[in-house]
């Protein structure tokens, strides 16, 4: 109608190209044809070690444009053409997380089937929030939640849950139904229905369980930290002493975050320990097995979360170990109470089927992106993840090496010997070996990461995280979760540091 108009434009003709319409089709399936030429590419190199794991420029330089590649939005649209080469650039401009030397944070590299999956779920373009529009979808995610509380230890797999964004977000929703299983009110008249209620977690526990209790009004100062042994792991009598003191207050403990597998230390706590204090105290006991949960596929190393099946919750993200999706468990019934308001236009209460699978309600979000397939796919296509049962074996193998390697090589010290594939350690250049312990050993050893982290990050050959812990100058955080890692892959990053770091 626009043309028999006259009025041409070229947004008209742009989109007219790509419909696969009368003299459409052959442009469509030809642009797709090369998107897919552009990712198989990009796979292939991912895993060829030859290949930089990121070709590094300075904000400026990416502003500014380079060789044809502009992040500026143009006042007319582009050919296709231009748009393939934003693709293939925009990749390659990127950071190859699935790179073997890749080790900057949690990454499982890429599985291929998990990716199939990705693309496949990008391509129904559908919506998590009911039945109605996601039908096979919904039903996945029932089955797969069902099973993944059979493995946490939930008798018959009973329970709720939901796939979220994030462990952060997966985490805040634990705090949520925790408030509201003691304190429902608080949903129609907020916390000015409740008395002083407080929150506890390890000092070395996720930032998340901090920002839920600024996010959902209990206040930063309510939230207490527990020490930690020299393995990093939670004190139990701390905990009680902490509790104890709490109630003399007039405070009410409601909430008890335990971690298995730190951030950056990879402890566990004692989770059996915890749990018998927070039946003591009528607490909710929630298990943040964001990192660590991958064990529980591990018949070696699952006894690490012993007592986990007495968590009233559990976050646990297989995409630290296994390469999928983002997963929160949650006892039956408080998510939809919760959370639900019963929106009118998508939960109407007299539809044809079964209204409990209209799954939306009872999440924070409206819209909910379809994550379950990808996992699903990959449980099928492996046979119960018999292989991934492999991929904590393979990292612990390839951690105790990293550790092994350097505990005593000259130029390193150990910082922590975590209990998962954390390992972090300090690299000392030749000038700072000789120096005694003091003041000015400690500001010259805290520049010395930042500055081989950035001629890591210039050189592009490998990445690898660091920071500081408490009152712990920087240090290297090495985290070992893709079993593409060989030993050659970590025997070049030792002698990389060295390389770049012996001079300084």
């Amino acid at each position: 109608q626009i043309k028999k108009k006259g009025k041409h434009n070229l947004i008209f003709d742009s989109f007219i190209e790509l419909l696969p319409a009368k003299n459409g089709e052959e442009p469509t399936m030809q642009f797709l044809l090369e998107v897919v030429e552009i990712l198989t590419s990009y796979i292939k190199k991912t895993f060829d070690k030859s290949t930089k794991v990121l070709d590094f420029h300075y904000p400026h330089q990416l502003l500014e444009g380079i060789e044809g590649f502009s992040l500026e939005l143009p006042d007319q649209p582009e050919s296709l053409e231009q748009i393939l080469v934003d693709c293939r650039d925009t990749l390659k401009y990127g950071v190859r997380t699935g790179h073997p030397r890749f080790f900057n944070q949690l990454s499982t590299g890429i599985d291929i089937v998990g990716l199939a999956g990705e693309w496949l779920t990008s391509t129904a373009n559908t919506n998590m929030f009911t039945y109605e529009i996601a039908p096979v979808f919904v039903l996945m995610e029932q089955l797969t939640l069902k099973k993944m509380r059979e493995i946490v230890g939930w008798p018959n797999g009973e329970g709720d849950g939901i796939f979220s964004p994030g462990g952060a977000i997966s985490n805040m929703y634990s705090v949520m139904i925790a408030r509201y299983k003691y304190f429902p009110e608080i949903k129609t008249k907020g916390m000015a229905a409740a008395p002083r209620l407080v929150l506890f977690t390890s000092e070395l526990s996720h930032y998340s369980i901090k920002k839920a209790s600024a996010a959902l009004g209990f206040g930063t100062d309510n939230l207490i930290l527990l020490n930690t042994d020299e393995r990093g792991r939670v004190i139990p009598a701390d905990l009680e002493s902490k509790v104890t003191e709490a109630k003399q207050k007039g405070y009410v403990p409601v909430y008890v975050n335990a971690t298995a597998g730190t951030t950056v230390f990879g402890a566990f706590d004692p989770i059996n320990d915890i749990a018998d204090i927070c039946e003591k105290y009528n607490m909710w006991l929630h298990v943040d097995a964001a990192w660590g949960g991958g064990l529980l596929m591990s018949s070696k190393h699952r006894h690490k979360m012993s007592g986990i099946h007495r968590a009233n919750s559990v976050t646990w993200n297989p995409h630290k170990m296994m390469g999928v999706g983002l997963i929160l468990f949650l006892l039956q019934g408080l998510l939809q109470g919760c959370n639900s308001m019963c929106a009118g236009y998508l939960f109407q209460p007299d539809k044809h089927y079964d209204v409990t699978y209209d799954t939306g309600d009872k999440a924070i979000q409206c819209g909910r992106h379809v994550d379950i397939f990808k996992f699903w796919l990959m449980w099928k296509a492996k046979v119960c993840l018999s292989p991934l049962l492999v991929t904590a074996s393979v990292c612990r193998a390839a951690t105790s090496y990293l550790y092994s390697k350097i505990k005593n090589r000259e130029g390193f010290q150990m910082v922590f010997n975590g209990e998962h594939t954390n390992v972090c350690f300090w690299y000392l250049p030749l000038s700072l070996r000789h120096l005694p312990d003091g003041e000015e050993k400690r500001e010259r050893l805290h520049k010395v990461a930042p500055k081989i982290k950035a001629m890591m990050m210039e050189s592009g050959t490998t990445m690898v995280g660091y920071q500081p812990q408490g009152d712990q100058v920087n240090f290297f955080r090495m985290v070992i979760s893709n079993p593409a890692a060989t030993r050659s892959d970590i025997d070049f990053l030792v002698e990389e540091i060295e390389r770049l770091g012996q001079d300084l």
